[in-house]
């Protein structure tokens, strides 16, 4: 019996791509698989069969030489391995090494800091996504996709759709921002995005056809707010989501609860904050004090 996959077309980056979506990989996962593989193949002025160990640990190296991070270049290494195991089903990163990720704990802003920075924005809409950054946790990706009606103010809840590793998930919203998210409802449609960019129409009444706002908008407007509220340190949408954990930490919330309102799959993954979280210090004084 021929236990062999079968694809409609013999081209091996189409057949990449099919065994990708029918894994329903994400669309940024797709297109940077896509990527490094290529530029593999590219490089190795191979044929896709006859590259071996040897040509991938040379391809790795070189994007050592140029500084890629570890990250992007065990992304290339996933990548490689998806294709030459899944479409090609050969084996020989066994004997290759990932790289190895350096530790560093994540930059955690003070409860002033943050609310500096949305009490000095003035514009109504900057304020609104600086306070949901901080009051949801959402990654920045999370919070472009918000629809009106992932909104649920009678439970006071935000419902995550599709969130990273395409699960749904749940977080707390704000009683704070309740008028303007009620207002936000009141001129919108259940299918509309929260924040757009600004080119939508009225239609009964109500604004509709507005595109989501990106990501790149979104993470210049949380470095304007740093700066402006003088904050010296690298500010990104990613660090609101880092402080949100932390101060739930330092305010004794269970760890547990934080690594469902992040949308963790392992529990290791959130314990990084327990070495940021400054109770842990509470009860110890420095020398120079005592």
């Amino acid at each position: 019996m021929n236990n062999q996959p079968i694809y409609p077309s013999q081209d091996l980056m189409v057949k990449l791509r099919q065994e990708m979506k029918l894994r329903n990989f994400s669309p940024k996962t797709i297109k940077s698989y896509i990527y490094y593989t290529s530029d593999c193949l590219n490089k190795s002025n191979k044929q896709a069969r006859s590259i071996g160990g040897a040509d991938v640990r040379e391809y790795l190296a070189n994007l050592v030489d140029r500084n890629y991070s570890p990250s992007t270049i065990n992304t290339a290494y996933s990548a490689l391995q998806f294709y030459f195991e899944q479409v090609l089903h050969r084996n020989f990163f066994c004997q290759i090494p990932r790289a190895h990720k350096e530790a560093h704990l994540p930059v955690v802003l003070s409860k002033n800091e943050v609310t500096r920075m949305i009490e000095l924005s003035e514009n109504p809409k900057h304020k609104c996504i600086l306070s949901l950054l901080y009051a949801t946790g959402v990654r920045v990706s999370e919070l472009t996709h918000i629809k009106m009606r992932d909104i649920d103010l009678d439970r006071m809840v935000l419902r995550v759709y599709q969130g990273k590793g395409k699960k749904d998930r749940f977080t707390i919203l704000p009683a704070s921002l309740k008028t303007t998210l009620v207002t936000q409802q009141r001129l919108k449609n259940p299918n509309d995005y929260l924040f757009t960019n600004g080119r939508n129409r009225l239609i009964s009444g109500k604004k509709t056809g507005g595109g989501r706002l990106t990501e790149a908008s979104i993470q210049k407007i949380v470095a304007q707010a740093a700066v402006r509220a003088g904050v010296a340190k690298n500010v990104t949408p990613h660090t609101l989501r880092h402080s949100f954990a932390t101060h739930l930490l330092e305010n004794g919330t269970d760890i547990r609860y934080i690594q469902e309102l992040l949308g963790h799959a392992k529990l290791q993954t959130t314990q990084i904050y327990t070495h940021v979280a400054v109770n842990n210090f509470s009860n110890i004084k420095s020398p120079l004090d005592v």
